[in-house]
């Protein structure tokens, strides 16, 4: 038995906080993200704000930021945990609950549990058990014979016996990367059987997979993925990133992804060879049919998931109508007789692979759907090979040409404050909080401008942020001035307030496009409300089409954002360039 030392107090445990005042706990109270945390909590289903803050996660994700800009995120992902560590308050515990199982860094965990070992407020029971969540010991892999792409499916188990299924969509024609995926809350056996019965497709196979490799192949083509850039988007991508990322690191580890196979010369040679040699392509066998199948075999075996045999409706569409017309520099004459020369290998690989009749008639469709288009584009003026890269890299502007590095910088800066004038006359003056602006707006459609303009100050609201509030304040108010047609048409006034976000959010580089669809409680994009918005305040949007965001208005800026534009202003003036 220990004994107690005599002379010594124990000690008290340090206060880490504050009861906070009335009016200060009225305002945590009245932010409409506390008040969607505290619905997710009294919610029979965990789903409501496991999803929720796997969005908070993947709006602050470091992987999301622009590796073109210099510029930081409006808020990090330590901003955030320090905004919930600061008020110790029942729902900033349970976000912090979940937030400790959703991230992968150790670090952060350890500092998150230190923080609830000083809290006592009372968790839901499937809340309280989070971390003792278990995988569902089989994984499901759909395949197609065309290989388009694969879906997995996996699911955890909580121990009060909630389950959740994830099914993750990775695209092989753009480099196997995660190009889709969604969380259910239901059983992955039920999931199983939902998607078996939806199943009338005779070329498609759902089979069980090893778990440990579909964790490894689900874990490369995310890490593969995240390295695009814009990113690939769905209406439940990337923001289910961080709760999908949590489920896999529930499966066992050691898995092997399978490597892309390597073609030779030898091989590549042996194909063509036994393609001319068939019925399918002896009549073709002639010295230009021969150098256009070597292109064909070319992007096939090192492009789109590098397998020569294999060819969809996809793959046609994007060999006919990218990469042919950009990667070969050829005669106009000679370059026309690819598409029959397609078409004979087309027949000739699904001959060989022994795919079904339907099938082949639908990718030689998509050849005489694509043909037009692709006949118009080599007989156009087009940039090919490394110009056509660099005039990607340049957003596609033709008076860039003869330009130096500095003066391509400046002359991007113009276009998004609107003209070197105001760029030298930058400052980095916070935005004032102003009233909306009412002057010129017809009155008919004071009402739905109305609406618009309340959901956006809430939005604003819960990012506590003025600059932000009054910038969609002005872009509204002068897109309803300029437009006013736009706002006739019968439309919600929700997706146009989550529209006039996106774009400020966009010009600013703060949030992305799916955490606002998200909180605006939107199952999809909203760019067909943002396009006449913009032309009423008199944006380019080919300009946009080709990466620009800005609004060519520098009181559309908030500070942050232009204390970066002065930066590289003032770097480029000094010829340090970026």
């Amino acid at each position: 038995m220990s004994r107690r030392r005599r002379g010594r107090k124990p000690q008290r445990r340090p206060v880490h906080a504050r009861p906070s005042p009335p009016e200060q706990q009225q305002d945590y109270e009245d932010l409409d993200l506390i008040q969607a945390v505290r619905r997710a909590i009294r919610s029979d289903e965990p789903m409501d704000l496991l999803s929720l803050v796997s969005g908070l996660l993947e709006a602050t994700d470091p992987r999301n930021r622009d590796p073109f800009s210099r510029n930081e995120p409006a808020t990090t992902r330590e901003q955030l945990l320090e905004s919930f560590i600061g008020t110790p308050y029942a729902e900033t515990t349970a976000v912090l609950t979940v937030m400790r199982s959703l991230v992968g860094d150790e670090l952060t965990k350890a500092r998150i549990t230190r923080e609830l070992a000083n809290r006592r407020h009372p968790m839901p029971m499937w809340l309280q058990g989070l971390e003792d969540a278990a995988a569902e010991p089989r994984v499901f892999l759909l395949t197609h014979v065309l290989k388009d792409g694969d879906d997995y499916l996996f699911g955890v188990t909580l121990p009060t016996g909630h389950q959740l299924s994830a099914l993750v969509y990775i695209d092989t024609n753009m480099g196997t990367v995660v190009k889709d995926a969604f969380v259910v809350p239901e059983s992955l056996d039920d999931l199983v059987i939902k998607l078996g019965s939806l199943l009338d497709d005779p070329d498609q196979l759902l089979t069980p997979t090893d778990p440990a490799d579909g964790r490894a192949e689900v874990e490369q083509a995310i890490a593969t993925a995240a390295m695009f850039w814009p990113p690939i988007e769905s209406e439940s991508w990337p923001m289910c990133r961080p709760l999908v990322e949590w489920m896999l690191r529930h499966l066992p580890e050691g898995g092997q992804v399978a490597g892309s196979v390597e073609w030779s010369d030898e091989q590549i040679a042996a194909i063509a060879d036994d393609f001319f040699a068939s019925p399918f392509g002896r009549p073709l066998d002639r010295e230009d049919e021969r150098s256009l199948l070597d292109s064909i075999l070319w992007f096939a075996s090192s492009y789109t998931g590098g397998d020569p045999y294999r060819w969809s409706n996809v793959r046609v569409e994007m060999l006919l109508e990218d990469w042919f017309p950009r990667k070969i520099v050829a005669p106009t004459p000679y370059l026309a007789k690819m598409p029959d020369v397609l078409r004979a290998y087309v027949r000739y690989c699904h001959d060989r692979l022994g795919i079904r009749a339907a099938l082949t008639a639908d990718t030689l469709a998509a050849i005489d759907h694509h043909e037009p288009e692709y006949q118009r584009l080599i007989r156009s003026e087009r940039e090919q090979g490394a110009e056509a890269l660099l005039s990607a890299t340049l957003d596609a502007r033709s008076d860039l040409a003869d330009m130096t590095l500095e003066e391509i910088v400046l002359s991007g800066l113009d276009a998004e404050v609107g003209g070197r004038m105001r760029l030298m006359a930058l400052d980095e003056a916070p935005l004032p909080d102003e009233p909306f602006e009412w002057a010129g707006i017809p009155e008919d459609i004071h009402p739905v401008v109305q609406e618009m303009l309340d959901a956006c100050d809430r939005f604003a609201d819960t990012l506590g942020n003025v600059e932000y509030r009054t910038a969609m304040r002005r872009f509204l108010s002068r897109a309803a001035a300029g437009g006013p047609e736009v706002f006739r048409r019968r439309a919600s006034a929700v997706r146009g307030a989550a529209a006039v976000a996106v774009v400020i959010s966009q010009a600013n580089n703060l949030l992305s496009a799916k955490y606002i669809q998200e909180w605006f409680g939107l199952k999809s994009g909203v760019s067909e409300r943002a396009e006449p918005m913009l032309v009423a305040i008199g944006v380019d949007l080919n300009a946009r089409r080709f990466g620009e965001r800005g609004l060519g208005a520098s009181d559309l800026l908030l500070s942050t954002h232009r204390a970066h534009i002065i930066q590289r202003r003032d770097r480029a003036l000094a010829g340090f360039g970026l």
